[in-house]
């Protein structure tokens, strides 16, 4: 029975000795963070990732929604972000990309990060007295999915990027976890793009430096699991909790059996699945937009609105 996950940091869970992956783990009040180096080809093709570099901020707490780690989270996430575009001009041009299906719930985290990043482009092309330093141009894209367009994303989003020639883009989109536990308390950071769909395993090409020619970092949030995985991950838990591990791989077999022939590629998401992507757009949003301006954010929060 397979496992699939989008989290690096959940490869890793399983791969705790393979070599060609650094680790550093940093504990915070109520936050720990990650960050894993895949260096090796074989390393990669091993965990099914790039190699490149993967940040994951995990909150278990958020499951709870206590206001004051919104703010926390939001102060770490705008902390990693900067690491990327504090190397960028004060002028340089961004494009936020979100990608999902608005109109499926937990798909949804890309079209509603979008929707809340403050766009500036249009301000430094027409109106460049409005400010008396330099303002970096960011603009949102949300290509919706290939089902309701008909036009893949990745050529909606390399036209634009021909186009605008942005010096950054950050793709925003939901991912699949194998725990459940992990789903809207965890995030992931990447500077090797993103595979549009991976998250539902409808996976489609790649958003990546290789392909559009400037860096490119994704964002993601796992929004949901698949049922095979709860399965796995319950009959585990049983062989563990009874010591019956000899019956555990009969088992493993048969539930993948009843699964793939009965309930097919089922994908499971919290019931409260419309608050949490919200809490977790607006975290991720306010992040973008804190790094994005800096010290200045105050008052291009004004000027937008």
């Amino acid at each position: 029975m397979a496992i699939y996950t989008d989290l690096a940091l959940e490869s890793r869970e399983l791969n705790p000795d393979l070599e060609g992956v650094t680790e550093e783990n940093i504990s915070l009040d109520r936050i720990s963070i990650s960050r894993i180096a895949i260096t090796t080809r074989e390393a990669a093709q091993k965990l099914e990732k790039c190699i490149g570099n993967y940040i994951t901020l995990d909150a278990p707490d958020l499951s709870a929604r206590p206001l004051d780690l919104f703010e926390e989270m939001t102060n770490t996430l705008t902390s990693e972000l900067s690491n990327f575009t504090d190397k960028l001009n004060d002028d340089a041009t961004i494009l936020v990309v979100g990608l999902g299906n608005r109109y499926i719930t937990p798909d949804s985290l890309g079209p509603k990060v979008a929707e809340q990043v403050y766009v500036t482009r249009q301000i430094t092309a027409y109106l460049p007295d409005a400010m008396d330093h330099p303002l970096r141009a960011v603009c949102a894209l949300t290509p919706g999915v290939m089902g309701v367009t008909g036009v893949e994303t990745l050529e909606i989003v390399k036209g634009v990027v021909k186009s605008i020639r942005p010096d950054l883009v950050i793709a925003v989109d939901a991912l699949a976890s194998r725990r459940t536990d992990r789903i809207c308390t965890t995030l992931q950071i990447t500077d090797t793009g993103i595979s549009p769909g991976s998250g539902i395993g409808n996976t489609r090409a790649g958003i990546t430096r290789d392909v559009l020619g400037v860096p490119v970092i994704a964002i993601g949030v796992p929004l949901v699991v698949f049922a095979s995985t709860i399965a796995k991950d319950t009959i585990s838990m049983i062989a563990d909790e009874t010591g019956l591990h000899r019956d555990e791989e009969k088992l493993l077999k048969l539930a993948d059996k009843v699964i793939n022939e009965n309930i097919g590629p089922m994908i499971v998401t919290p019931k409260d699945i419309d608050s949490v992507v919200s809490d977790m757009a607006k975290i991720i949003a306010d992040s973008m937009n804190r790094a994005f301006f800096r010290n200045h954010y105050d008052e291009v929060r004004s000027l937008i609105a």
